[in-house]
């Protein structure tokens, strides 16, 4: 083990996660943002919002994303050399908030387009990813490779530093209307240190990873700039899929990125 490897682990393990971390160069984000723009003529922003996922096994830009060296160094640096690719998803927060029309134009005040009320405005609510996927044997790693510039104006990732070592917290039906998350449930706000609260900006071509069990959320995008990044799911090859006959979860799109697997636990 390096020094450098040793550092990651120990940093990823204190708090849980780590960011701003540079992973595209100008040519690769520019050719990454181009092929997107593609995506969004084709199947236009409604879909590309949340609905591109596990397009990994379509878009071979997309699949040499997540295979990127300088994303694999940091994911094995914390999961070991044997890495399966388990999910990925893009997910864009547009632009809801356009530019006043006023005297507010100029003093960059922005407000809701017609028919948008601003506390309806697509947010991620506080939770942890491990609640989703229902894996054991080992951790869930969570890579944002940001397409764009993220920051708390347009609905930056945040997270609580540490929490991944309280364990699985309960979760319930969200009751704020606009979040993202596929089966609407948040952390009861009682049980989030929201005081503890970290922004994680990054800049375009930057990723943030964190732990499966990290609580975690980001805020509406109320600036007048797109929000877009590139999610990627990764557990060290002996992770296993659990049974939820609530929940049947099937994982049709692993891959292996890294090393070898001797457990087949994701064989189709």
């Amino acid at each position: 083990m390096t020094t450098t490897t040793a550092k990651v682990q120990e940093l990823y393990n204190q708090q849980g996660y780590l960011s701003a971390l540079p992973v595209l160069n100008e040519t690769e984000l520019r050719e990454a943002r181009h092929a997107f723009s593609e995506l969004e003529k084709e199947f236009g922003e409604e879909y590309t919002q949340y609905s591109l996922h596990n397009v990994h096994l379509q878009y071979p830009w997309v699949m040499s994303l997540a295979k990127h060296p300088r994303v694999l160094q940091v994911v094995t640096d914390v999961l070991g050399c044997d890495v399966i690719l388990l999910d990925s998803r893009f997910i864009c927060k547009y632009p809801a908030l356009k530019p006043a029309k006023t005297q507010a134009k100029e003093e960059g005040e922005t407000k809701p387009d017609a028919g948008v009320k601003e506390d309806e405005l697509p947010y991620v609510a506080w939770h942890q990813d491990m609640k989703y996927w229902g894996i054991a044997g080992g951790p869930v790693l969570s890579v944002w490779l940001a397409l764009d510039d993220s920051q708390k104006e347009n609905g930056a990732l945040q997270v609580i530093p540490g929490s991944h070592c309280s364990g699985m917290l309960p979760h319930r039906q969200a009751s704020r209307p606009g979040n993202m998350l596929s089966v609407n449930q948040e952390i009861p706000a009682e049980l989030v240190q929201v005081e503890e609260a970290v922004f994680c900006p990054l800049l375009a071509g930057q990723m943030s990873i964190h732990d499966g069990l990290l609580v975690h959320a980001s805020d509406a995008n109320t600036s007048p700039k797109r929000r877009c990044g590139f999610v990627i799911r990764y557990v060290p090859t002996c992770a296993y899929p659990t049974e939820d006959p609530d929940r049947p979860r099937k994982f049709h799109a692993t891959i292996l990125v890294s090393g070898t697997d001797m457990f087949n636990h994701f064989s189709k």
